[in-house]
């Protein structure tokens, strides 16, 4: 389960910039997601309650923004959206597609004390 791992990164994240910004509590982590990461999103809450016990991130509620996925088609020199990695373009039906977009995870905001 890479979720396990992707929770104790954000708990890194968090602790770094509490050592930074000198806040001692997080309430609120806003992550954004992208549809084409291949985070499974109720796993990853599992996992971020279980890494933040007894941490200044602990309780705190995760606010997920999802990231719709979007390619590039080589075929047709389109972006077009992209539901899904591997899938047909929309426009020509051609499978030469670069993702562009929804392949990310990053936390986008802390709201803190």
């Amino acid at each position: 389960m890479h979720e396990m791992s992707l929770a104790e990164g954000i708990l890194q994240v968090i602790d770094d910039a509490a050592r930074e910004q000198g806040f001692s509590r997080v309430r609120v982590v806003r992550l954004e997601i992208g549809q084409l990461s291949a985070v499974e999103v109720e796993a990853l809450r599992f996992c971020f309650d279980a890494v933040t016990r007894a941490s200044l991130a602990e309780g705190a509620r995760l606010q997920i923004d999802s990231v719709p996925g979007a390619g590039w088609c080589m075929m047709c020199s389109k972006t077009v959206p992209l539901p899904a990695l591997y899938e047909a373009c929309p426009h020509c039906g051609g499978h030469q597609i670069q993702p562009t977009a929804g392949t990310e995870m990053r936390v986008k905001e802390l709201e803190v004390d």
